[in-house]
């Protein structure tokens, strides 16, 4: 675990590195979000980050209480369901953080903010939503971490390849939660704009990761399947409902 003011700059690197990346896929994001939903996702998620960075710039404090910051903003900011399934996710998870950052209490704020994004949006894999691919991201992370020994950059590249095969697995899905549902099978054939986003931050996360922690690279998984990992609890996608996009 590194010493509080190392966190505090991994921090507040790793929140930049998401507003600018958002920033810069903000048009990409409202592409994917007005054949399918609200042409909103891309405008919200830049606004909520950018807010998000300026507090937590702000903010005096340790880990837990810098990332609940975050989500605060992201609340305040984002509007509609959305701020409230972003940020009151991560304000909730923040808790998992306050012993510091190291993988054993990443892990428990990635399945935290996991089950709270769930919990909120009564959100199952295979309904062409964000848990699409934060299912499979958080599920990779953890098994990484906890089963097979990884170092926590390896650890985030694979939650980002799976998160990435997450983000694919929605494209040939039909909708069923949210604005996107009303399209029924017109929905098919677009990549989810939550999901996509999600694997933005999750990249973010890993780029800010391979600049603060000097470990080695492990290269990927060339043997991935092709499908996110759900396990076994995810694995209804049929009858289930996930969450919805901006302003769902």
């Amino acid at each position: 675990m590194a010493d509080a003011e190392t966190e505090r700059e991994a921090l507040l690197a790793a929140i930049a590195n998401v507003a600018d990346r958002l920033a810069a896929e903000r048009e990409y994001l409202t592409d994917l979000d007005s054949a399918i939903g609200d042409a909103d996702h891309g405008t919200n998620m830049d606004r909520g980050f950018e807010a998000a960075l300026e507090q937590a710039e702000s903010t005096d404090g340790d880990a837990a209480a810098i990332v609940k910051t975050v989500g605060t903003a992201l609340v305040s900011a984002v509007g509609g369901a959305s701020g409230p399934l972003y940020g009151g996710s991560i304000m909730s998870a923040s808790a998992e953080l306050e012993e510091g950052i190291a993988p054993e209490t990443t892990v428990a704020f990635a399945e935290a903010y996991l089950e709270k994004v769930q919990d909120r949006g009564d959100a199952q894999v295979g309904a062409k939503t964000m848990v699409d691919a934060l299912v499979p991201a958080v599920h990779t992370y953890k098994r990484s971490i906890e089963v097979d020994d990884l170092p926590p950059v390896e650890a985030l590249r694979k939650a980002a390849d799976a998160a990435e095969r997450g983000v694919a697995f929605t494209v040939p899905l039909r909708a069923k939660k949210g604005r996107a549902s009303y399209l029924g099978w017109r929905s098919v054939g677009h990549r989810d704009p939550g999901a996509t986003s999600t694997l933005l931050i999750v990249e973010e996360l890993l780029a800010t990761a391979e600049e603060f922690l000097d470990e080695v690279d492990g290269g990927s998984d060339a043997t991935a399947p092709t499908e996110p990992d759900i396990g076994a609890d995810d694995a209804e996608t049929e009858n289930g409902d996930a969450v919805g996009e901006e302003g769902e």
